[in-house]
């Protein structure tokens, strides 16, 4: 009955599950600022208490007391200067907002907003105003002739927010600088490697291809999806624990982040007895909103990336393209360090319960160069830069990826005109894939394409 009163914005987090509404709350606005608010009729309720019940100027020196009449004076001007200041503070966060939204990308905002330096400013200009405003309401009419409390901690959330709008005025200038904008964004995206996808896939992934009851895949069972729309989470553990009590095998023809419509296969059920097996259940460990979210799909993550150096290259900022592909190249070690791309998950008896889409690294590789690659077209000062991030990449992972490098960076060069590239660009270009080529032990491979470049370099040899 409560849900039908609370208002749509409000009822949409109690129809979500416990991980995916603190995921939400945490990039709403309002948050942290109702949180400084409560906070704020708190310190109201013991200023009150101090000046009014315990009359604490009785035991306070006299310089630190003030009349009544002075203290409604300091309380109304401080409404005043401190509601100015939350306007400054806001404005500039729509300015913030909407250049974010179009020199990089819209899907920055829900960084900038969820940033806990952000949040926490408009928090203390939230709970400060609140707070002078009943403190002024309180005392308008009392017949106390002494306050102590009142002034001091008036006057110090006076100090504070104008500190906090210095802070904030920095905070959103040095935010807004590309380094730290691309660094930002890869750290999220670590986060979600190291908290979600290592807790969640990798304590289950097994290398091995073991039992998946290939014998009862006659009586499987196709699970469609009930509403359209975006899977946004997967209770793996769960769904694990599930097919294991009904000892059967899953397969998932989705990932996280695919868009599916309702009545799509979702996912396949077989087993020994799969004849009274209610597929609602398995459902109910899957997700769906009407939106990407970034809890389990890294992709989104790697997307807001490229999203940013695509939107430079548009801008003709190529130093913000550079920067971000040198972010993608060191997001791509951490994907390789910590994920093991194993479609298959495992219970606790090591016995195979789940099989995944299969994402190898090449896949990564794609989505995160691939799309910028695609938008830089024939310009040979980001197709270098790529090629010298894919050397770097390939410096520090395992030999068994190197191929899936070396065919990416020549299917990369694949496209350049070789009758339009500039001299010094070819030579820059060329470096670059020798330096891949002897890492990945490709030196023959390269030899083909410097003669592609060179036609005739080595008649005379």
């Amino acid at each position: 009955m409560m849900k039908k009163i609370l208002p749509l914005s409000l009822r949409k987090y109690l129809l979500m599950s416990k991980r995916q509404r603190e995921h939400e709350i945490k990039h709403t606005i309002w948050y942290m600022p109702f949180f400084y608010i409560c906070l704020s009729i708190l310190f109201v309720a013991l200023t009150l208490y101090l000046d009014l019940y315990l009359e604490l100027s009785q035991y306070m020196f006299g310089w630190l007391s003030m009349d009544a009449s002075i203290t409604r004076i300091l309380v109304s001007t401080l409404i005043g200067g401190i509601l100015t200041l939350s306007a400054f503070t806001l404005n500039s966060l729509l300015v913030v907002l909407t250049m974010f939204s179009g020199q990089f990308s819209p899907r920055m905002l829900l960084d900038f907003i969820s940033d806990k330096q952000t949040q926490h400013a408009l928090g203390i200009f939230n709970g400060s105003f609140v707070y002078v405003l009943l403190l002024f309401l309180f005392i308008g009419h009392s017949k106390n002739e002494m306050f102590v409390a009142a002034p001091l901690m008036t006057t110090g959330l006076a100090f504070l927010s104008a500190i906090t709008f210095i802070f904030f005025i920095n905070h959103a200038s040095t935010w807004m600088q590309v380094h730290n904008i691309t660094y930002n964004m890869k750290q999220v995206s670590e986060v979600i490697i190291n908290k979600s996808l290592k807790r969640d896939l990798e304590a289950h992934r097994t290398l091995e291809n073991g039992d998946v009851m290939e014998q009862y895949k006659q009586n499987r069972i196709h699970v469609k999806a009930r509403t359209s729309g975006y899977i946004q989470l997967i209770n793996f553990n769960g769904m694990i624990q599930q097919a294991k009590a009904d000892n059967l095998v899953i397969q998932l023809h989705y990932k996280v982040g695919d868009y599916l419509l309702a009545g799509n296969e979702i996912v396949s059920i077989w087993g020994p007895e799969t004849e009274d097996i209610p597929t609602s259940v398995y459902l109910n460990f899957i997700e769906m909103g009407h939106k990407e979210t970034e809890i389990q799909d890294l992709q989104m993550g790697i997307h807001k990336l490229a999203e940013v150096a695509i939107k430079s290259l548009g801008n003709d900022d190529p130093k913000t393209a550079s920067n971000t592909i040198d972010q993608m190249a060191d997001l791509m070690i951490t994907v390789e360090e910590h994920l093991s791309f194993s479609p298959y998950l495992m219970d606790e008896e090591e016995r195979i319960r789940i099989i995944l889409q299969t994402e190898g690294f090449d896949y990564y590789l794609y989505r995160g160069f691939g799309y910028i690659r695609h938008y830089a077209k024939d310009n040979h000062l980001i197709i270098t830069d790529i090629v010298k991030a894919l050397a770097l990449i390939a410096e520090c992972i395992d030999h068994s990826k190197h191929k899936a490098i070396w065919e990416f960076a020549c299917n990369t060069i694949d496209h350049i005109e070789r009758e339009v590239i500039y001299e010094l660009d070819k030579t820059f270009l060329l470096q670059e894939v020798h330096k891949l080529a002897r890492v990945t032990r490709q030196l023959d491979e390269y030899k083909r394409i410097e003669e592609k470049f060179y036609p005739s370099a080595n008649e005379n040899r």
